[in-house]
């Protein structure tokens, strides 16, 4: 160009010469005229900002470049002088000039063919002295604004809040601007026919009629040639596919439709194998088809569910959550639709600003993990429902990646709101509305009140989520439950005085579930509301149907504790009980326990108690008498027979037939001695007596001192250290469930240590009972010789009274056969009397014996501690120890084992 002319002439290729000249501080033509011809190029390009953001990438892309080239003070100063530019805003199009001076001024930007340079600013833009290829302007239309590349708005319709919309969909690349690909064979055709254009096209693009199917360019002469298309490294160039082909399949894969090369299979969709696709775009191809794959399967697991209405309202949460990823996830196949249809109607080719399959690959990046994790959720939510699909989804939580994470939390988010919503109108209202049966709380309508405690509601285990741990599950059923208790069972509504507060503040966010170990909003929710509740519930357990009350009244009458009131009445019982079972009657009875409370302290118990106590009597056996078949009984009803149930009653009744058979042994023994000190002075008269005596003596002792250890043992280290843990318990117990327990433990303790359990019944209880009948049995054989012995007495009275009679009559008193009968009488009678009674005594002493050791052998090999210790006072002074070699092997080891335990 001449120097004259670039100096004075200002019109836009003399500016842009100047600024060429500028850039690479040279004057020499030769120097100028690359830079100048590749200025145009640039000029000429269809490339164009798509957000605010290239402007910032292509400043920094050419500090980067200056201080690679040691320029560090140039790069600093570029820095400022573009945020100089940027505060005053008077260019509109700083991207452009920003990237039409980085690309001036590479020292490579010589083309390797020289290019027509379009009239696209205006015709003086044009070279003075052009060498290269002449073009025609009105081939190339005026240039419109390029909509080909999607716009910052359709950006942010990428799938989720993570996903697309942070990909900037323009493509960027880090090397120049990319220029139309030359081609190495040029074939030239005669001037006719030509290939048709369309002009209403905006960019000035060649553009063939439907018949032609090569590329057309035009030749240094103005001839159209037709371009072949260059080879590249595949397994087959015969028919290679053209890339636009592959993205139209592609895009159509996305929304699961196979396409024209692109078919399904079993393993996912595929490019047929026959096609000549280079082998890493065919790598590129099977990378993109898998996002159809995913969402293929993602889309048929929320069709397949949407048609069971057994699936629930968690279950469709889920769906819902799927439905709105998917949404996005068409807002982007909406984009990419309106992409390719845009492209095809103006005609853009791939490689000059259309779809490209590493554009799409970019794009779908992010979708593609999103739309795994959605298969991952819903590979391992089938075939469950409720809070075991929650806990499904919540493992998946844990996830080292934050994006992942967040997916999974806003689709957990999604699924607990059924869960939430039937958690807190349960807890606080106590209604249960649970079709699909998906709520960790179960109920059962066909429970009657009187088991609404114990039966009506539990806990679904497979149902409670993973994010809520078993103690929570249980207030939360707890709470509910007192709930539908009071109202039901107690007939109570009044207002629970702090509930209503914590219900103002309830907190509305369901993730505050699965959030515990960031936030205790959940944990405080529960706890408070649970214990508000129980404590009202226990609070009207306590004043209004005063179970305390009755509680003591179980033990003072069925478990013998109430001592004159028990005392009297087996007084008077005792005539009638010494009767066979079969003829007793129950209101007999009746009246006779009515005769003990009034003649007792039993009468100053509250009426409702009185009114509850009574006799029952129990199955008769054959040979049993009253005192087997005996028994008090207790009535309960309303909310206190769900602490004293009738399984518990039962309970109840077979510790008191072993604490009155034990207070039966008490008695028996009493009257023994009783007869023992009346009859020692008569029986003086007897001297023939006097080792019977002593011998009745000696085995009395030993069972007075067994029946008073046993009953030293069942009243206070049994009963009295259970009730007072029972009361302890029942005092500081937070709910109802507490109390039941407390007092099923203090029954268990009972009946375990007074031998009852199933482990005891058939030995050591059988043992003790045997001992107990032996001691009845002694009692017979006592007052049997008693009543000899005083039939005898009143025989030698009667004779010496006949004697004296006759004697003051002034007759002989008796004559010497008289005496010799007498005598021969009264021997007759000691004789038999002694040797009957000294046999049974002999055989009573023995089985006792037998009994008691065998008694102690058993209980020093109890797991009880507490019966073990009982065998040691049992035999405090080694009596048994001594007759039985069994037994001090065994309390030799047990003692030593207790002194290491």
């Amino acid at each position: 160009m001449d120097q004259n002319t670039v100096q004075n002439s200002k019109t836009p290729s003399v500016l842009v010469y100047k600024l060429c000249s500028r850039l690479v501080n040279s004057t020499d033509e030769k120097v100028i005229t690359p830079h100048y011809q590749h200025a145009l190029t640039v000029l000429g390009s269809n490339f164009a900002a798509s957000s605010e953001s290239d402007e910032f990438q292509v400043a920094q892309k050419i500090k980067r470049k200056l201080v690679r080239k040691g320029q560090e003070k140039d790069a600093a100063i570029f820095s400022e002088l573009h945020r100089k530019l940027q505060a005053q805003n008077i260019l509109k199009n700083r991207w452009a000039i920003l990237h039409l001076l980085m690309n001036v001024s590479q020292d490579d930007c010589k083309p390797k063919e020289k290019l027509p340079v379009p009239a696209f600013f205006t015709p003086a833009l044009q070279p003075v002295q052009i060498t290269s290829t002449p073009f025609h302007p009105a081939a190339f239309p005026p240039q419109t604004p390029h909509v080909g590349n999607i716009t910052a708005s359709s950006k942010s319709s990428g799938i989720g809040s993570s996903g697309i919309s942070s990909i900037n969909p323009s493509f960027r690349s880090e090397e120049p601007t990319p220029i139309p690909q030359t081609y190495s064979h040029v074939q030239t055709f005669p001037a006719h026919p030509t290939p048709s254009f369309t002009p209403a096209d905006p960019r000035g693009r060649l553009n063939l009629n439907s018949t032609s199917k090569e590329a057309w360019g035009s030749s240094a002469g103005g001839t159209l040639v037709k371009l072949k298309p260059r080879r590249e490294d595949t397994d087959n160039t015969s028919s290679e596919l053209p890339e636009a082909a592959l993205v139209k399949d592609i895009v159509y894969t996305f929304q699961g439709i196979e396409g024209k090369y692109i078919k399904q299979g079993r393993e996912g969709y595929k490019a047929n194998a026959t096609i000549g696709i280079p082998r890493a775009t065919r790598h590129m191809v099977n990378k993109l088809v898998e996002c159809g794959w995913l969402f293929s399967k993602v889309r048929k697991y929320t069709d397949s569910r949407a048609q069971e209405k057994t699936f629930g309202l968690v279950g469709q949460s889920f769906c819902a959550a799927l439905h709105q990823e998917l949404t996005e996830y068409y807002r982007l196949m909406a984009v990419l639709e309106a992409q390719l249809q845009q492209e095809q109607d103006q005609g853009i080719v791939c490689d000059l600003g259309g779809l490209t399959l590493r554009r799409l690959l970019i794009w779908t990046s992010d979708p593609l993990v999103r739309l795994k994790s959605l298969a991952a959720l819903t590979d391992v939510c089938k075939g469950k429902k409720g809070g075991a699909l929650a806990s499904a989804i919540h493992s998946y939580l844990q996830h080292g990646d934050p994006f992942i994470r967040g997916l999974v939390k806003h689709t957990l988010t999604l699924v607990v709101q059924p869960i939430f919503a039937t958690l807190t109108r349960w807890i606080y209202d106590g209604e249960l509305d649970d079709t699909y049966h998906e709520f960790f709380v179960a109920s059962d309508p066909s429970v009657k009140e009187d088991r609404l405690w114990h039966d009506k509601y539990s806990l679904r285990k497979s149902m409670i989520p993973s994010f809520i741990n078993i103690e929570q599950a249980r207030k939360i059923l707890l709470t509910g439950k007192s709930i539908n208790f009071l109202r039901q069972v107690c007939q109570d509504r009044t207002t629970i005085k702090n509930r209503d507060v914590v219900k103002k503040a309830m907190i509305t966010q369901a993730d505050s579930m699965f959030t515990q170990d960031m936030n205790n909003s959940f944990q405080k929710m529960v706890d408070t509301i649970y214990k508000e509740t129980s404590r009202h519930l226990l609070d009207v357990l306590h004043a209004k149907y005063q179970f305390m009350d009755h509680l003591k009244a179980m033990r003072r009458y069925l478990l013998l504790g109430q001592g004159d009131f028990i005392r009297h009445l087996m007084d008077l019982l005792e005539e009638d009980l010494a009767k066979p079972a079969g003829s007793l009657y129950l209101h007999n009875l009746t009246g006779i326990l009515e005769t003990a409370i009034r003649a007792t302290n039993a009468q100053f118990d509250d009426s409702d108690i009185l009114k509850r106590l009574d006799v029952r009597l129990l199955e008769v056996s054959p040979g049993d008498t009253g005192w087997d078949v005996f028994s008090l009984d207790y009535h309960v009803d309303g909310p206190i027979s769900t602490v004293f149930t009738p399984e518990s009653i039962i309970m109840y009744l077979r510790v008191f037939n072993f604490l009155w058979r034990a207070k039966r042994m008490e008695y028996i023994l009493s009257h023994i001695w009783r007869g023992q000190m009346a009859n020692y002075k008569i029986l003086r008269t007897l001297p023939e007596l006097g080792p019977i005596l002593h011998q009745c003596h000696v085995i009395a002792s030993e069972m007075i001192h067994f029946v008073q250890q046993v009953q030293y043992y069942v009243n206070f280290e049994v009963l009295e250290c259970s009730w007072d843990d029972l009361l302890k318990k029942v005092s500081d117990a937070g709910d109802l469930d507490h109390i039941i327990a407390a007092h099923q433990e203090f029954l268990d303790c009972i009946i375990t240590r007074s031998l009852l359990d199933d482990e005891s019944r058939g030995t050591i209880l059988t043992q003790l009972r045997t001992i107990f009948d032996l001691i009845i049995q002694y009692q017979s054989i006592q007052d049997n010789m008693y009543q000899v012995a005083n039939d005898e007495i009143e025989a030698r009275t009667s004779f010496e009274a006949k004697k004296s009679s006759k004697t003051d009559q002034g007759n002989w008193g008796l004559t010497e056969s008289d005496e010799i009968d007498e005598r021969q009488r009264r021997k007759e009678v000691i004789s038999s009397l002694v040797t009957q009674t000294r046999r049974q005594l002999r055989v009573n002493a023995q089985s006792y014996h037998d009994m008691v050791q065998s008694f102690l052998l058993m209980l020093t090999s109890h797991p009880d501690v507490s019966l073990r210790f009982l065998s040691f006072r049992l035999d405090f002074n080694e009596h048994y120890k001594s007759k039985e070699p069994k037994l001090r092997n065994s309390l030799t080891y047990q003692k030593s084992r207790s002194r290491l335990m």
